[in-house]
């Protein structure tokens, strides 16, 4: 059962994570802490969210990573993230992560020998469409349309779509908002969040999301764990809150309830 958390009053659950020894907080990027943007590569946090990432990530026994479908790369510049980071980073849905006491773990032996022709055959199939994006990515790609005029959109869908099943079967498709996305590894936010849990010894983990392919990671959360969607949508996760700027909000609560707590 979801529902929606409001900053007035004492949430039981909030307050219950805050409590817990060792604390994971996991947080997608695009829709989560930062609106969502035209440009991919112009997503930034908001001020109040980074701010209660900074609170959370500088207190005892407490983890902060970013989970995303970016490439590794990628989520490093939109996240401002440097090697002197706290921060953890999980990138390509899990399939690339950067730790602080090791750093960047990817591995790229599973390439195709036939990635550039795939990906020169998608970017023909879109290249007449006005507004539609192709977003290259560490393994496969991504078909943009947020800045698509319109009708673009739907014909750009159905292209790849067709197209897809019949050139790359075997690739991961995965939506999202104004996205279709395919890469040639299976990994999900499921392997991410069990990956980064295991790494740091979380006794609990808060997860947050606002899209379709968050939900693989909602749907591993139990016990102490608590999932948050950011926005509409079908979820597992437990609250809900509308928008980045009032998860901002949550983040910020949680930190204050974690200092009180220690």
């Amino acid at each position: 059962m979801t529902r929606t958390w409001t900053p007035a009053g004492d949430d039981p659950a909030l307050a219950a994570l805050a409590r817990e020894p060792r604390l994971l907080v996991a947080l997608d990027f695009d829709g989560t802490v930062s609106p969502h943007t035209d440009d991919p590569m112009a997503s930034r946090a908001l001020p109040a969210a980074a701010a209660a990432v900074a609170r959370l990530a500088a207190l005892p026994d407490t983890f902060v990573a970013y989970v995303s479908g970016r490439s590794l790369d990628h989520l490093r510049e939109i996240t401002e993230h440097d090697d002197t980071s706290r921060i953890l980073l999980a990138g390509s849905h899990g399939a690339q992560y950067w730790f602080p006491d090791s750093g960047e773990e990817t591995d790229l032996s599973t390439e195709p020998a036939d990635r550039t022709e795939v990906i020169d055959e998608l970017r023909a199939l879109i290249a007449d469409l006005d507004g539609v994006v192709y977003e290259p990515k560490t393994f496969g790609f991504g078909v943009h349309t947020r800045t698509a005029a319109p009708g673009q959109e739907e014909l750009a869908f159905v292209r790849v779509e067709k197209w897809a099943p019949e050139r790359i079967p075997s690739w991961r498709r995965r939506t999202g908002h104004h996205l279709r996305e395919f890469s040639w590894r299976a990994e999900g936010k499921d392997v991410a969040l069990a990956r980064l849990r295991a790494h740091v010894g979380a006794s609990a983990v808060l997860f947050a999301g606002d899209d379709v392919t968050d939900e693989d990671g909602m749907h591993t959360l139990s016990g102490a764990d608590l999932g948050v969607r950011i926005g509409t949508g079908e979820t597992a996760a437990g609250l809900r809150v509308p928008d980045p700027a009032a998860f901002a909000v949550l983040l910020d609560r949680l930190a204050d309830l974690r200092t009180a707590g220690q």
